[in-house]
């Protein structure tokens, strides 16, 4: 009998989707950081977006230490979180159709911005919608998906396509369909999710890079610092009221 925990199960699972985002994804994160970089140096605004736990990488890029200061949270009521009750109703909402127009023409996205949007699946109406919609309005799309999904599920949206077929460019998170990595034989289904862990590094690595691009053509990247550090509440505020028309977190 192996002596491997399911913690070290896990974790070399984690680590094995991690080496392979990296190895094989490395030339569309680097066109990603690049692609934020562009936006920021040209003036653009940077958004982010995810339904249900796809939000929590999401979340993870906006007001973040180490982060874009320039990174906005596009919110959509009822599907950010686990908070809403009850909390399938945000599952329900990701399968609206229109939902995600109605969302776009009410918020400060515009022609020369950069949204990110994150979805697992990619299958259902939302992310799609956002997708093609943010690109109607002339905003550049990343989007980061499991492909896997393309090819062994159906789409939801009445085009019968995928967030994948939508974006300007898209990261793999090489995540499998179900989105479990562990089994166990006294246990019916599988568990141990890695999405999110795989997700928020893909990001940080694509964050990572519009820095250094930035850096390396001459411009001081907008980044946050922890408040928690000496002096990082002055450099923040500095950097907030620098950027303040670009940031839409703090109205």
């Amino acid at each position: 009998m192996s002596d491997r925990t399911p913690a070290d199960r896990f974790l070399d699972a984690a680590i094995d989707l991690l080496q392979r985002v990296r190895d094989e994804e490395a030339d569309s994160l680097a066109a990603a950081g690049t692609l934020l970089a562009d936006t920021v140096a040209d003036g653009g605004r940077l958004f982010a977006f995810g339904a249900g736990h796809s939000s929590l990488a999401a979340q993870d890029l906006v007001y973040r230490a180490g982060g874009l200061a320039l990174m906005n949270l596009l919110a959509v009521p009822g599907v950010v979180g686990v908070d809403v009750m009850p909390a399938t109703l945000g599952s329900a909402l990701e399968r609206v159709d229109g939902l995600a127009g109605a969302v776009l023409d009410s918020s400060p996205v515009r022609a020369g911005d950069a949204l990110v949007i994150v979805s697992l699946s990619g299958r259902n109406a939302l992310p799609v919608e956002m997708a093609m919609n943010a690109r109607a309005l002339g905003a550049r799309v990343i989007g980061v998906t499991s492909v896997a999904y393309a090819d062994r599920t159906t789409s939801r949206h009445s085009s019968g396509t995928f967030l994948k077929d939508h974006c300007d460019l898209v990261l793999d998170s090489k995540i499998e369909v179900g989105d479990a990595e562990l089994t166990h034989d006294d246990v019916p289904a599988p568990f141990a999710p890695a999405s999110t862990v795989v997700t928020t590094a893909l990001l940080q690595a694509v964050v990572a890079t519009a820095a250094a691009t930035l850096a390396d053509r001459g411009i001081e990247p907008p980044l946050l610092r922890s408040g928690n550090v000496d002096g990082g509440h002055e450099w923040n505020n500095r950097v907030l009221e620098q950027y303040g028309d670009r940031i839409f977190y703090r109205r």
